[in-house]
């Protein structure tokens, strides 16, 4: 048993010493791969850095809204006697839409009135009897005086003319009453005639939808149509949460749209959602555009472009050209002369789609923006095109004076 287990003890030895003879020579030659491969040129493309304006710029998509946006709706029930719009049709505050059956509540109308009248009437009756009760009291008050009337004379008489008072009082109120009652009946007859609310402000309303027709019976509350003011627009969008700080009321944005291609509009940011929702982790904004020509309509996909941030005579690179090495972001500056890529660690800026500004530390030249993933620190490189890299430095004074747009991916002088 003891042999066995030593048996095994050597034979363990032997596969570790042969194991770690077998590392240090994959290792050696891997570290001789590396000073090979650091020796070997690599073919890369160059590009120059410049200086120009770079702008950081943010893409969202969103809805169009109407500015405001209300169903038209009976107070009472009836059946509709004309309708008087359609959908696309034109409106006005204050404009009639629809007509309901109001025959009922006219005859309520001519009832009130009719009661009016006769309240009225009986009013006057009781200023009559009561200037006859108050005529009664003040003669048998002056009969007692000349003791020809007796007292309880006096009191009857007394008695009639406080009654005649009070129900002269009556009569008042009951004048209050029947008119009131009369006004509630011309406000349901009112109520047959929906019309558009009036507003101060002034606004292109448009009918949206039509949801009955002529004929039909409705409840109270029931829709009839809906008016859409579109004379502005509103854009909603939904930002995260690295946006949503680089965003403030005022900010001009620039609103596209596939329906009609290669038009942009404008527009500006009205309001910001003081919270962002749980779920998605984002927070709406609302646009306001102005739609004189009435182009958009409520309901379109947008595009909205809204630019955050913009820096004068920046230093940029192109995006290529930043790689990572060991978790440090760099460029590789190019020695043109010895031909030779040093890794350079930089502090970015504004970053956009096709431009990168560079903050920290100050670089000049060409850059590498293709094979660098080939590329140590200090390697040599080949440029396919010398003459073509000589040129580029050439225009460098042209590009300079460029401004780099990254709402279109495009360079504009």
């Amino acid at each position: 048993m003891k042999k066995k287990l030593i048996i095994t003890i050597i034979i363990l030895s032997g596969i570790s010493i042969l194991g770690w003879q077998i590392y240090q020579k994959v290792s050696d030659s891997t570290k001789h791969f590396k000073r090979q491969r650091q020796n070997i040129p690599v073919a890369v493309e160059v590009a120059f850095v410049k200086k120009a304006s770079i702008r950081e710029v943010g893409d969202f998509t969103g809805s169009l809204h109407p500015l405001s946006e209300f169903i038209m709706a009976p107070k009472i029930a009836g059946r509709i006697e004309k309708l008087l719009v359609n959908i696309g049709d034109t409106v006005k505050s204050g404009q009639l839409v629809a007509v309901l059956d109001n025959d009922e509540y006219y005859q309520q109308v001519i009832q009130a009135k009719a009661e009016l009248a006769v309240a009225r009437a009986n009013l006057e009756e009781r200023r009559s009897t009561i200037e006859n009760a108050k005529r009664e009291y003040k003669r048998t008050k002056v009969l007692r005086e000349k003791k020809i009337a007796s007292e309880s004379q006096l009191d009857i008489a007394g008695s009639e003319f406080m009654t005649q008072q009070a129900k002269l009082k009556v009569a008042i109120a009951q004048i209050s009453q029947k008119e009131a009652a009369l006004k509630m009946a011309e406000i349901r007859v009112s109520y047959a005639m929906i019309k558009i609310p009036l507003y101060t402000t002034t606004g292109y309303k448009v009918v949206g939808e039509r949801f009955v027709d002529e004929g039909a019976l409705l409840e109270p509350n029931t829709p009839i149509v809906s008016i859409l003011d579109i004379g502005k627009l509103i854009v909603a969008i939904h930002v995260i949460g690295r946006d949503y700080p680089k965003i403030q009321a005022g900010q001009e944005a620039v609103i596209s749209t596939d329906a009609f291609p290669g038009i942009t509009f404008r527009g500006k940011v009205i309001r910001l959602a003081p919270i962002l929702k749980e779920k998605s982790r984002e927070a709406r904004v609302e646009i306001e555009i102005p739609n004189e020509q009435k182009l958009l309509k409520p309901g379109m996909f947008v595009r909205v472009q809204i630019q955050f941030n913009e820096n004068d005579n920046a230093t940029v690179v192109p995006i290529a050209s930043l790689v990572k090495r060991n978790g440090v972001q760099g460029v590789f500056v190019v020695d043109l002369q010895e031909q030779k890529a040093r890794f350079i660690p930089v502090t970015l800026g504004i970053v956009n789609g096709i431009q990168a500004e560079v903050l920290n530390p100050v670089i000049t030249g060409a850059v590498v923006t293709l094979g660098h993933h080939l590329l140590e620190d200090g390697n040599s490189i080949i440029l396919p095109e010398n003459k073509k890299a000589s040129d580029e430095q050439r225009e460098s004074g042209e590009h300079d004076a460029k401004i780099i747009d990254s709402t279109k991916g495009k360079e504009k002088s």
